[in-house]
């Protein structure tokens, strides 16, 4: 029995849940100096909080696409929902830094349920002309997170203690829960058979990786213990990894984790390598920003986060514009202009971080920012979704998540290394990793840590225009796309850059 669906209310239903977990990222950028304060450790450990929630998120989002597909998209969004919300409270009732990021990793496993659905359930009930509007969506929720999370994190922080960044989750989640239970839809299930073994090796290769990356400097990128050395250890991450692609290339027993057949469509395999790029951007840059803002600038981090306002404002409001455009022109040109406005802003921003600096010109970079977030994210997730069969939509966008958050492991993890990095080059006398920073630097620190957390932006900005290469191999979308609508027929969609035109197939 054919059943209209009303995909607008079922998509800000599940934006509010989305908003959520890019709100939870955000926050905790900005309380990172304060829970080196209140939990007493160290900047190794406290980016830990961050890299563990992006570690335990980007595993599992091969298999809960798959299972979105198996057991409904709505089903696994309200169980990943209150894992997400029961780890919130979790995490602000932590008494230390060990008990915190565990309950980090429970945040990021309820996030890995939650994100491919939302994208799968888009790319289901609206269809190819529309979608673009429905991601510029999707892409404006970043935006305004990027707003409130840093300001409401601030105020929290200021006010409460950094617990409450944490604790706000609760009742967002509770109404998320109650929204999504009303408004979206129950899909078509598809039968699949997971692949347990592939599961076991991205997550083993993953975790070499990120953790040979983020404690390469505190082990003076030498041994470890016994046997084990940084550089063996992400040696074998990337062979494990390899080692898992072959493994879903030859797998003939059960139905591979990863379908290598979808990377045959061009733009879907090229969308998935741009959006890692801005993942690994979008990530990385924000900590040497903030530890400048806070530790040279003395702000506190309320007034750190309102100097990110022109770029969140910028984003939220031109993504729905920017929506509509790409459902009308060719999304590699957009996609183009935001990537090297990105690179542009970050540079603009190593440029201007000097001790003295006024802070009004550290808002214009900030602007460019938001014009740039607002045409990377809806173009890139369009060209990925356009073509993937409704079959598939879990598995696609599961894929496409993971590319995105395994970008955002490697920023966070590489940005970790490379301040330390510059600190031990920069600071007087040298520095390492394990240093504790609190309250504002002593001001003969203030130059060298500065420079420090400049050099650091640059790396991100050259992802970015990494990114913008990428796109622009991106393929004119095709003529014509077949899609099947929820009120029992089917629909020829003419593609973006011709004259918009709807005809019944058959």
């Amino acid at each position: 029995m054919n059943k209209t669906y009303r995909p607008w209310p079922a998509l800000w239903a599940l934006v509010l849940g989305f908003f959520m977990i890019l709100i939870d990222t955000t926050i905790v950028s900005v309380a990172n100096p304060k829970i080196m304060e209140g939990l007493h450790t160290d900047i190794n450990a406290v980016i830990w909080v961050t890299s563990a929630y992006l570690l335990a998120y980007a595993v599992p989002l091969l298999i809960t696409g798959r299972l979105g597909d198996r057991f409904g998209p709505k089903n696994l969004y309200l169980t990943g929902l209150v894992v997400f919300t029961l780890a919130s409270a979790w995490c602000g009732l932590s008494g230390d830094i060990d008990q915190l990021i565990t309950a980090r990793v429970f945040q990021g496993l309820g996030a890995s349920m939650m994100t491919p659905q939302t994208m799968a359930i888009i790319t289901r009930i609206f269809p190819p002309d529309k979608r673009g509007q429905a991601m510029g969506l999707w892409g404006a929720t970043s935006g305004v997170a990027m707003l409130v999370g840093p300001v409401l994190g601030g105020v929290l922080v200021d006010s409460l203690g950094w617990e409450w960044i944490f604790f706000v989750n609760v009742p967002v989640g509770v109404v998320a829960f109650m929204l999504a239970w009303r408004l979206v839809p129950r899909l078509e299930t598809h039968p699949h058979r997971f692949d347990i073994l592939g599961v076991v090796l991205s997550a083993v290769g993953m975790f070499l990786l990120v953790f040979g990356l983020q404690e390469g400097e505190t082990y003076d990128w030498g041994t470890i213990t016994g046997p084990f050395s940084v550089w063996g250890l992400i040696v074998a991450g990337v062979v494990v990894l390899g080692i898992f692609v072959v493994w879903q290339r030859f797998n003939k027993r059960g139905e591979p984790l990863l379908p290598l057949a979808l990377f045959r469509d061009r733009n879907f395999a090229l969308s998935n390598g741009a959006i890692s790029a801005v993942g690994f951007t979008v990530t990385s840059m924000s900590l040497p920003l903030v530890f400048y803002f806070q530790l040279v600038l003395g702000f506190t981090p309320t007034e750190s986060a309102l100097m990110l306002v022109p770029m969140a404002v910028i984003t939220a409001g031109l993504a729905q514009p920017i929506g509509r455009l790409v459902d009308r022109v060719n999304p590699r040109y957009i996609a183009v202009t935001g990537a090297v406005l990105l690179a542009i802003s970050l540079a603009w921003y190593s440029v201007l971080m000097v001790p003295d600096m006024a802070f009004g010109w550290l808002l214009l970079p900030s602007a460019v920012m938001g014009v740039a977030n607002a045409c990377v994210w809806s173009p890139i997730s369009t060209t990925a979704t356009r073509n993937l069969p409704q079959s598939q939509a879990g598995a696609g966008a599961g894929v496409y998540n993971t590319t995105r958050q395994v970008g955002s492991v490697l920023g966070s993890a590489a940005i970790a290394a490379l301040i330390q990095v510059r600190l031990t080059a920069e600071l007087p006398g040298g520095a390492s990793g394990d240093q504790k920073f609190s309250g504002v630097l002593p001001e003969f620190l203030h130059t060298g840590f500065s420079n420090a957390m400049a050099q650091s932006l640059l790396l991100p900005a050259g992802i970015s225009l990494v990114c913008a290469v990428i796109v622009l191999f991106f393929a004119k979308p095709k003529q014509t796309v077949a899609w099947t609508d929820h009120s029992g027929g089917s629909r020829a969609v003419v593609a973006p850059g011709d004259e918009p035109a709807e005809a019944p197939i058959g």
